[in-house]
Order: structure tokens, then sequence, then C-alpha cells
């Protein structure tokens, strides 16, 4: 049983160097004997013909074959766990808004537009210019109020808003009616416009956009 395996185990030697050894050149060392030379060159002689003797009948041994698979099959699980991490670190753009719109709720406007009677009321962007109806300003903390086809007064003022911001009814003392204005008020400031305007453009107006729900 022992010789069985001592045998095995020379053949699976033979096949590596054969696979892996068959290229290297053997020379004699540069310092020998001239006695020597002969017996050196009828060595290597011996074994060049030794090794075409010899030489596998198969291209690739099982060895070989082994170590092939399992260098693929490293390669395949990094390349697998690298394009894995890539798309966890760079999610895409539905990712990064589903994201957006599970934190803060709903929509926001941006930019920001107040407009007159006759301009729809909803979410704002470059394309398409809606009236915000969703206005807090971040000075007084009090929402914005709007009323359609209405102007305020020349004599309306921070007192008057002060004193009688929330109550509607209160407020339209120093509303004057105007077809297609709408007037904008919080407890601070004021506003009457009929086109879309942008709220970066009236930097005295500290409004933001709250949020649309859908």
């Amino acid at each position: 049983m022992a010789d069985d395996e001592e045998e095995d185990l020379d053949e699976l030697l033979d096949e590596v160097e054969k696979r892996f050894c068959r290229n290297v050149s053997v020379t004699c060392s540069a310092r020998v004997d001239p006695s020597e030379v002969g017996k050196c060159g009828k060595d290597s002689e011996e074994q060049r013909k030794h090794s075409r003797a010899t030489a596998p009948d198969q291209p690739v041994s099982r060895v070989a074959d082994d170590i092939d698979a399992l260098l693929e099959e490293l390669l395949e699980e990094d390349s697998s766990d690298s394009s894995q991490l890539k798309t966890q670190q760079f999610p895409t753009a539905t990712q990064v808004e589903k994201k957006l719109s599970s934190q803060s709720g709903g929509r926001k406007c941006c930019p920001v537009f107040v407009g007159g009677s006759s301009v729809t009321s909803g979410v704002g962007t470059p394309t398409s210019k809606r009236s915000c109806d969703q206005l807090r300003c971040t000075s007084c903390d009090f929402r914005v109020l709007t009323f359609d086809d209405c102007e305020w007064d020349s004599s309306c003022d921070y007192l008057f808003l002060r004193n009688n911001m929330p109550d509607c009814e209160k407020l339209r003392a120093r509303l004057k009616k105007r077809r297609g204005v709408r007037a904008f008020a919080c407890q601070c400031s004021w506003f009457s416009t009929t086109e879309p305007t942008d709220l970066r453009d009236r930097a005295e107006l500290r409004w933001v956009c709250g949020n649309h729900r859908d």
C-alpha cells in the first residue's frame, strides 16, 4: 500500500515538473574542470533525451486544469464583488429621487415662484412656473396667506400685519379688489403680483417652499 502511494506522489510531481519546468534549460556550471566537460555534455544530452521521451501526451495535465479552474473561480468572485460595490456606492437617479421623496414626505418647488390669480398653484419648476401655495416665512415662522383677485393697499404696514395675522377677516381691511392679482402676506412681509415671480429676485421676502404632499 505504501509503495502505491509513493508511486502516485511521484507521478504527481512528474506532472508538475513537466508543466512548469519543462522549459528550464540545464547547463553546466561555468567553473567546471576540463576533464569533466565530456561528462557534463553527455549528461545534458541524456537529460534532453529523457525529457523528450517522457513528454506528456496531453497538452494540459489534470493538475493544471485544477489550477486554471480555481483561478477562474477567484476572478469571477472578484468581478462580482466589484460590481456590487459600485452599485452600492453609486445609486441610480431613481433611487436618489425615491430616497429624497421618502425623507421629505413630498415635493418642493425649485425654484420658488409666486404669481397672480391666473397662475396655476402647485409645485414650481424651471419649465412649469406654478405659484407655490405652501409658502412659509423663515423670519417670522408664519405660513404665507394668499388672497386671489386682491392687492395690498399702500397703507398696509408691518404693525398692521403683526397685529392682525393670521385673521383673514381683519387683513381684508387693507386689501383692494383687482382682477388677476394675487396678494401674499406673512406676519412681517407682504407682496402683490400678477405674473410669475421668482423669489430669488425678491431678497426682502424670506419665504421658502414648505412641502407639497401628493
